[in-house]
């Protein structure tokens, strides 16, 4: 009786330590996110960029391309959230193609906005990056995950816990082998479950989600997450990074970039 007292005592302690470590690791990041954000110029969606962010190269190049793309979403929601989409040009194609699952309208959506464009002024960055046989490869696979995905009718679309658009890119990336692409921790609805099934195995790992309010992903590609109501927290053992609910992801090469472009403002300035 004292020993199963004791052992409840402990685990009810480690729950307690964790929770209070999830929440402080959330609320510091955030609240950064948040004051970046209200510190920013900030324009409307209506007048908001959505021109070509110059990432894809020229259409007369002939080989088969694949990206996947991710950027802050619109207005508040960028604090904490980014949207993800996918870009694919067979060989030879005369143009991209590019396919967003968004709230309005058919919630597939096929060429609705530049290949490469800013999302309402957040500037993309690439997620993923594919090209020559490989992305030929991968192409009639992604265009038939596309086609089969379930979620496709009016109504489906949820912002949370999903589906919405990074669940749709996540049952793509799923369902296409070779296609080792990890969101980044701010693609809020990557983790829900699009197939209903709490386990599955992926290309990249292991993933277990109770319908998106919480969860875990382990695997080379995606590191390890640990995913509650939204927000994660983990570690990206490929490349030394940790990640942080609204700032994302955080490693050498993110730090090494800031300090570059601290130099070169410096030496603009001086």
């Amino acid at each position: 009786m004292v020993f199963h007292l004791w052992a409840m005592h402990l685990l009810l302690r480690g729950l307690a330590d964790f929770a209070i470590g999830f929440l402080i690791l959330t609320i510091i990041p955030v609240s950064i996110t948040g004051l970046r954000y209200r510190l920013s110029r900030r324009t409307g969606w209506r007048d908001a960029d959505r021109s070509s962010a110059g990432l894809l190269p020229p259409l007369g190049d002939p080989p088969a391309l694949v990206r996947i793309f991710a950027a802050r979403t619109i207005s508040w929601r960028s604090v904490v959230a980014s949207h993800c989409w996918i870009v694919v040009k067979a060989a030879g194609a005369a143009g991209y193609t590019r396919y967003d699952y968004t709230a309005w309208g058919g919630p597939i959506r096929v060429n609705a906005f530049p290949p490469d464009g800013r999302w309402f002024g957040a500037e993309p960055r690439v997620i993923f990056a594919a090209d020559g046989d490989a992305a030929a490869a991968m192409i009639p696979q992604i265009i038939a995950a596309v086609e089969s995905y379930p979620w496709r009718h009016y109504g489906d679309y949820r912002v949370f816990p999903g589906p919405n658009s990074n669940s749709f890119v996540a049952a793509v990336i799923d369902a296409v082998p070779g296609l080792h692409a990890a969101l980044p921790p701010t693609a809020i609805g990557k983790d829900y479950p699009y197939d209903l099934r709490p386990v599955r195995w992926t290309g990249n790992g292991i993933v277990l989600s109770l319908r998106g309010y919480a969860g875990l992903r382990i695997g080379w590609v995606d590191g390890f997450e640990i995913h509650l109501l939204g927000a994660v927290i983990g570690l990206d053992w490929r490349h030394l990074a940790v990640k942080l609910p609204g700032i994302g992801r955080v490693g050498w090469r993110e730090v090494a970039g800031a300090v570059r472009r601290c130099r070169s403002d410096k030496a603009a300035r001086a």
